[in-house]
């Protein structure tokens, strides 16, 4: 899969993914990120993209052209159909399942808004999705790109080193997960589990499952029996 941001800030996003299992994905082929920078594609002398906005307020607001400009520079290398996701706090809420529908995809692209935003007439003409990652704001968008890239990343096969790795995790079968323990066996007087100790494949499983459910049912009831399968 190829991520491309559109972006003010191409090494945040950079030095975000550039560690652990994403750059080894990277390195592997597996996943290919690229950032454009909006500012190459300002027509002004001091490489100015933003502008105050019409009928007055607060804030600058983001120039059309810039923004255009940088999505047409990649428009004809994208696979057809490609989602160009607006990063926002007027999105519709990121969750799992849209990054494990956006696993899917061939080619993404991501703008990164700065400021109050950008010019409206940018998100009519090129934005496919909104995407916000919760009710709150941030000075820009490269955070939350650098959160979809993480999450969808993982979902495509070969980045984690099994199916096993996200199959199970929170949210999966709107489940949050069980509780997890390492070595050593007593810590604190704390105890592991007796029942992960046994090698009892199928009495782990029925414990995992009856502790996220147990979980979920305690701290986010709003996901409790959202379509998931909890046949114990």
């Amino acid at each position: 899969m190829r991520f491309f941001c559109l972006t003010l800030f191409p090494e945040m996003i950079y030095g975000a993914l550039n560690h652990s299992m994403l750059k080894r994905a990277s390195d592997n082929g597996i996943i290919e990120i690229n950032c454009i920078n909006i500012r190459d594609f300002s027509k002004s002398k001091h490489r100015q993209t933003d502008d105050y906005p019409y009928g007055g307020g607060a804030g600058m607001i983001m120039m059309a052209p810039p923004v255009y400009d940088a999505y047409q520079s990649i428009k004809d290398t994208l696979a057809a159909n490609s989602k160009v996701l607006y990063m926002t706090p007027q999105g519709k809420p990121f969750n799992q399942k849209t990054a494990e529908i956006l696993s899917r995809e061939k080619d993404i692209v991501i703008l990164c808004g700065h400021y109050e935003g950008v010019d409206e007439r940018i998100v009519e003409e090129i934005v496919t999705d909104e995407v916000s990652l919760g009710d709150f704001v941030l000075t820009g968008g490269e955070i939350g790109a650098i959160a979809v890239i993480d999450a969808v990343s993982r979902l495509i096969p070969g980045v984690l080193s099994g199916e096993e790795s996200y199959k199970n995790e929170s949210f999966a079968n709107n489940l949050l997960e069980y509780p997890q323990y390492t070595r050593p066996p007593e810590f604190l007087g704390r105890k592991v589990p007796e029942v992960l100790l046994s090698g009892h494949h199928e009495n782990i499983r029925k414990w995992r499952l009856e502790k996220s459910i147990e979980r979920t049912r305690k701290r986010r009831p709003d996901i409790l029996n959202a379509g998931g399968n909890y046949d114990i």
